[in-house]
């Protein structure tokens, strides 16, 4: 029995994503009392309360438009609905869009997780997961920042009576935004493929992998804390860019063209896992490997969340980059950020 899902009323956060719409599927599976889609994008959410209408269990679906970020909603949706359930699947993902809408990424990414597993505290949710990314060890993206202050808030408000887990996956193989459509809609277009470096590498895992290890973590025995999938060895993307235009029947000198283009901002060269400020046990066969990670004190976490929440209020960039820094002092912004950060501070001296 699926213990997580099975009779319980489940909270799915990015329900109309890549990575939600699949866990709604797999969720709906697992026979949920109740299965509610949160998502703000309207067209997501219906597709996906759609798909969901045409497979059995269907009435145990209940949709609503709205974010994380919306204390209201959140209260409204924990006092009537009661989730004892909760994956968390929403965030903004991609590297150069919030480099260049830094408060956004840290709005929903950061202060969003914080408000939803502090309600979730409150409540005693028994299970709270959260999907995060790789590009969260020594960030140089506001991302990959944003996703490390959220695992950040889930260690704080983690408890033996509300159990809250975060998995860092890699790079989701078809999902929304991911290099694989990019490239195979280059190659049917005729090219150029356009690849940021020759030695740039990402992990990557599909999407069937992908749920199979967030449906693992929710079943993991009153363990909380950050979790990271057993090691496998990173593709360099020149080689995939190669062979996806190889199995399109073209070759990749001569026929599709491939493109250096340089990393765009916030990119790093290769990914990890962990932190050199982390450690974790690779001994066992486990699929899942839980991750030793620093905090700071509850007291001094949530002064840093209240500072925070009134720069972005107040939409103020430079005082918000200034704290996410002091709460993730592994972050290391990129030029794109810094520049934004001059400009702000030429114009309010």
């Amino acid at each position: 029995m699926n213990t997580a899902f099975t009779e319980r009323c489940v909270l799915l956060t990015g329900a109309g994503g890549s990575i939600g719409s699949a866990l709604a599927k797999a969720t709906l599976a697992r026979r949920p009392r109740s299965l509610i889609l949160l998502d703000h994008s309207e067209g997501n959410l219906h597709q996906i309360n759609f798909d969901l209408s045409l497979l059995p269990g269907s009435r145990a679906v209940c949709p609503i438009i709205g974010d994380v970020c919306d204390e209201a909603l959140l209260t409204e949706i924990f006092e009537e609905r009661k989730p004892e359930t909760i994956i968390h699947a929403a965030a903004f993902k991609h590297v150069p869009l919030m480099e260049n809408n830094p408060i956004s990424a840290v709005q929903n990414n950061g202060i969003g997780t914080y408000l939803l597993a502090e309600r979730a505290r409150i409540q005693n949710v028994p299970t709270f997961i959260m999907v995060s990314t790789d590009k969260a060890v020594n960030p140089h993206s506001v991302m990959g920042a944003s996703k490390r202050l959220a695992e950040l808030a889930l260690l704080r408000w983690s408890s033996s009576r509300s159990s809250m887990r975060a998995v860092r996956l890699g790079n989701v193989l078809d999902s929304q935004g991911s290099v694989v459509p990019i490239f195979r809609q280059q190659i049917s277009k005729g090219g150029p493929v356009t690849v940021t470096h020759p030695l740039v590498d990402r992990y990557f895992l599909n999407l069937n992998d992908a749920v199979d290890l967030v449906v693992l973590a929710a079943n993991l025995n009153a363990e909380r804390g950050i979790f990271v999938p057993s090691p496998r060895k990173p593709v360099r993307i020149l080689d995939l860019a190669e062979r996806l235009i190889k199995e399109a029947g073209f070759e990749a000198q001569g026929g599709i063209p491939i493109v250096m283009t340089g990393l765009r901002p916030g990119d790093k060269m290769t990914e990890e896992f962990v932190s050199d400020l982390e450690s974790v046990d690779w001994a066992d066969n486990a699929r899942l490997h839980l991750v030793d990670s620093p905090q700071p004190s509850p007291e001094e976490f949530d002064s840093s969340i209240a500072t925070l929440k009134n720069h972005v209020a107040r939409r103020n960039l430079v005082g918000t980059i200034e704290e996410l820094c002091r709460i993730v002092p592994e972050y290391r912004p990129s030029e794109t950020v810094l520049e934004s950060l001059r400009e702000r501070q030429s114009i309010c001296p």
